[in-house]
């Protein structure tokens, strides 16, 4: 391939040897893509595919490589856009269908599938010199341990050796940058990409680290750990429990500091050797000089007076654009043989760095020097346009390119970015430019926020997602120094945080706040400390009076959302309140959601299914991927329920496919096993095992508990309706220790308790399966859930059929259509008691039993006479 140049016989006449030349390069192309993925890099080959794509636009094989690459590279919406554009190609210039790569790329994109080797580590702008030794040392230590960590001063090149060691490890590896975080747990939980929760369900954040302990438990990974000097004690915390919890798990971190954590090894990065230090410096000169030959003397000076630090060497060679070798040798001599004269108890090469950094600063121009002071308040790199509003410096581009030149500021996929021990010492050059960077972000924040609920919601989502250092960064500052400031941005930021899975992260700001503020709300911001109120930890405030003192539609929509799903206390006037909803689209699709869950919960179906398509119309119309999923998902749990399993597979395709678009990998599991519920009904029990275990691997990948009982609960069911009672029970059982969510964990446990049930019948054991189905009953009726009370009331009436009590059984089996407002057709066990009871007292006295239980008000037909235990039949 890299002999490869031009078409093939360019100008010749040979068409065919050109054409059969050419078809190998390509396939060629592809093998090598094919390679490349296997190792894991796939963020590196999607524009290259893009390209190759765009050349070959009905090439399947190439095209099942970019859907691969992007899938792998988290961006399953756009391997999905891929493959909807190359289907209609197809189908449109071919009259052909996708064939079956194309179509195996298109369901690992469906359903989230992660490859097995995912690997997010950044990509250096520049090589490791002269670190071969420790690169050898490094690499035999995280052979031989779980625990390695690099120590040295800063500038030694950790980071870099760190990258290079783990691209030659095998396997899953995962880069975190802890230099701008205070909060460990969580920028590990974001950088692996598992979320905190999922998006289209309610229930409480479980704690970060509790989070990553599931998602990691059984998960072969190297953990990358970058800059850990600031946060020693919470980082040896959490690696200390997760290795202990988490068998397949190693830790590379860097630090000026060991964790000091029983079982770490230690590998000391120093200076590097003379000749390495020289070649380095000759490397860099090169790139910013190029045909400048630096004098050999000079540069041994130079790399001898900066103690062989690898960013000094560096920092050193920026300025051979503007000054010869001789020059720089003889200033860094002045230089350091004055620093060598003051801080005599810092260690030497800190000295040196800080000296070096100083030096950099004091040659920068005026403008220069004003942009880079002003520069350090960014936590997360900026853009152009960023740089010149909150640094406010003049000819901002011609000051940043000076400062890329001489390798204080990088520059990478349109972010200038500042290492940070060189942002260290900018900032504290007193140009403090907070207030302003503050200010940015908040306006970033609220023009995003409406487009959160559109059309742009993906970009929106990544804008946001990109910014996520500085927009907390923001918060930080503003919590004590603008607390109104932060109010505003809290609230601007909530459904971005909701739609990211990321809910838990507003806490401590909004304790802050709250701290900050008082008991009452700001002038003008009622809604925005409202907000505050619904992610604080804890609070006395009551929310309903203060929602109670405008009348004006909420401006942010989604206030009841947070509102349900939060431990706060629920509104006393919801109906009154109610009419603070909008008249914008989103506002009305939304109310219609809330209707519509209403309307099934009281177990009115068709008014509910008239509400759930009204939401999806008005959500499509908007383009908002979240609440079409949200709707999609009622409406063919309806459809499941009359046995349109057609439709219903049409509408479960697409609900998965828009939670695969936001990222939501959870949600994504849990309508795995929706689908797979529907499978099993409509006796494709084959399809429904495959969803059932995808939606187990997503969920232990992700971390979801609640989402892994169901999907066990599942294969339970699979292995029940096969006969295999004794698997059934082991994954009932396995399944139902990890129901402890106290918000949604009740609805599996329904679902566990009354599976349960069914296989102690078959198993002859009526008792159990009475107290089975009891429990499953209490629960539901504990949560309200008339859907769920149905289940159980249903196993009862398969009890009183096994005894003999049939127009008992038809009766209950009427009582359970009534409480779920339809009947569940394809329900195999139903279906059987059904044939079973009609066969011994016929059809029309099982028809009269059924109508009355049928005609039975939910309220008299479960009678509990104070008890949490019910009679059978009552």
């Amino acid at each position: 391939m890299a002999l490869w140049r031009g078409p093939a016989f360019d100008g010749l006449a040979d068409a065919p040897s050109a054409a059969r030349l050419a078809e190998a390069y390509l396939a060629a192309v592809e093998d090598h893509a094919e390679v490349r993925l296997a190792l894991g890099h796939h963020e590196r080959l999607v524009a290259e595919l893009r390209e190759l794509t765009r050349e070959h636009p009905l090439r399947e094989r190439l095209t099942g490589r970019l859907m691969r690459a992007l899938n792998g590279s988290g961006r399953s919406a756009e391997a999905l856009a891929v493959f909807a554009e190359i289907r209609k190609r197809l189908a449109d210039e071919l009259g052909a269908e996708p064939a079956a790569e194309l179509a195996d790329a298109h369901m690992a994109a469906l359903r989230g599938a992660t490859p097995a080797r995912v690997r997010r580590m950044p990509v250096p702008l520049t090589g490791l010199v002269g670190r071969d030794g420790e690169l050898g040392r490094l690499s035999e230590a995280l052979r031989d341990s779980r625990l390695v960590t690099l120590t040295g001063p800063g500038g030694a090149g950790k980071t870099r050796l760190a990258v290079a060691a783990a691209e030659r490890m095998s396997g899953e590896v995962c880069f975190v940058e802890l230099a701008t975080t205070t909060e460990v747990a969580r920028a590990v939980l974001s950088t692996l990409g598992l979320r905190e929760q999922g998006v289209l369900a309610p229930g409480a954040a479980p704690e970060p680290a509790d989070r990553l302990a599931v998602g990691l438990a059984d998960r072969p990974l190297l953990l990358v750990l970058d800059n850990c000097e600031h946060v020693v004690a919470e980082v040896a915390g959490l690696v200390r429990r997760l290795l202990g919890e988490c068998a397949g798990l190693r830790v590379l971190a860097t630090s000026r500091e060991a964790l000091g954590l029983t079982g770490e090894r230690l590998v000391p990065v120093g200076a590097l050797a003379a000749g390495a230090a020289e070649r380095l410096f000759a490397e860099r000169a090169a790139a910013v000089a190029p045909g400048v030959v630096p004098a050999p003397a000079a540069v041994t000076r130079i790399c001898a007076a900066l103690d062989g630090l690898p960013l000094a060497i560096e920092l050193a060679a920026g300025r051979l654009r503007s000054m010869s070798a001789d020059d720089v040798a003889d200033r860094l001599d002045d230089r350091f043989r004055l620093l060598s004269r003051g801080e005599r108890t810092a260690e030497p090469r800190h000295r040196t760095l800080r000296g070096v950094v100083e030096w950099s600063w004091n040659l920068l121009e005026p403008g220069e020097r004003l942009l880079a002071g002003r520069f350090a308040v960014f936590a997360g790199g900026a853009r152009l346009d960023a740089v010149e509003r909150v640094c406010a410096v003049p000819d901002v581009d011609v000051a940043l390119a000076g400062l890329v030149e001489k390798s204080l500021v990088e520059f990478d996929g349109g972010r200038y970015r500042m290492l940070e021990t060189i942002r260290a010492f900018c900032g504290d050059q007193d140009e403090d430019r907070r207030a302003a960077h503050a200010k940015y972000f908040l306006d970033l924040a609220r023009a995003a926020e409406p487009k959160l609920r559109g059309a742009d919601q993906l970009t929106a989502l990544a804008e946001l997602t990109t910014e996520h250092a500085d927009l907390h960064a923001a918060l930080r500052w503003s919590v004590t120094e603008a607390p109104e400031t932060a109010l505003r941005l809290i609230a601007s930021l909530t459904w971005y945080w909701w739609l990211r899975g990321l809910r838990s992260q507003a806490t401590p700001f909004a304790d802050a706040v709250l701290a900050a503020i008082g008991p009452e709300p700001p002038p003008g911001l009622a809604e925005e400390y409202v907000l505050c109120l619904i992610h604080a930890s804890a609070t006395d405030v009551d929310i309903e009076p203060i929602l109670r003192l405008s009348d004006e539609p909420l401006r942010h929509p989604y206030l009841f959302l947070l509102w349900a799903f939060s431990p706060r206390t629920k509104a006393k006037e919801g109906e009154r309140l109610a009419t603070r909803i909008g008249p914008d689209a989103w506002s009305q699709a939304f109310a219609r959601i809330g209707d519509g869950l209403g309307a099934q919960y009281r177990g009115r179906i068709t008014e509910a299914e008239s509400h759930f398509s009204a939401a999806r119309d008005g959500f499509r119309a908007l383009g908002d991927r979240w609440g079409q999923a949200s709707a999609l998902e009622k409406l063919a749990e309806f459809a499941d329920w009359r046995g349109d399993h057609a439709r219903f597979r049409e509408l479960m395709d697409e609900s998965i496919r828009l939670a695969t678009a936001l990222g939501a990998v959870e949600d994504t599991a849990d309508l795995l096993c929706r689908r797979a519920e529907g499978s099993l009904r409509a006796g494709h029990v084959e399809a429904a095992r495959t969803d059932f275990k995808a939606a187990a691997e997503q969920a232990r990948t992700a971390g979801t508990p609640l989402t892994l009982a169901r999907a066990r609960g599942g294969l339970g069911e699979v292995a029940r309706r096969s006969g295999d009672l004794a698997a059934a029970r082991r994954w009932y059982g396995s399944a139902l220790g990890l129901t402890v969510d106290p918000v949604t964990g009740g609805e599996t446990r329904i679902h566990l308790y009354t599976g349960f049930g069914w296989t102690a019948a078959a198993e002859g054991n009526l008792d159990k399966a009475t107290e089975l189905y009891q429990e499953a009953l209490a629960i539901a009726l504990e949560y309200a859930n008339l859907p769920g009370a149905a289940q159980a009331v249903e196993g009862l009436a398969g009890v009183l059929a096994e005894r003999g009590e049939d127009e008992r059984a038809a009766f209950l089996l009427g009582v359970a259509v009534g409480l779920r407002g339809a009947p569940v057709i394809g329900d195999s066990d139903v279906d059987a008691i059904t044939a079973r009871v009609q066969a011994r007292i016929g059809a029309a006295r099982y028809s009269d039993a059924f109508e009355r239980g049928h005609e039975t008000p939910p309220e008299q037909a479960i009678l509990t006479s104070g008890q949490r235990r019910f009679t059978l039949g009552s």
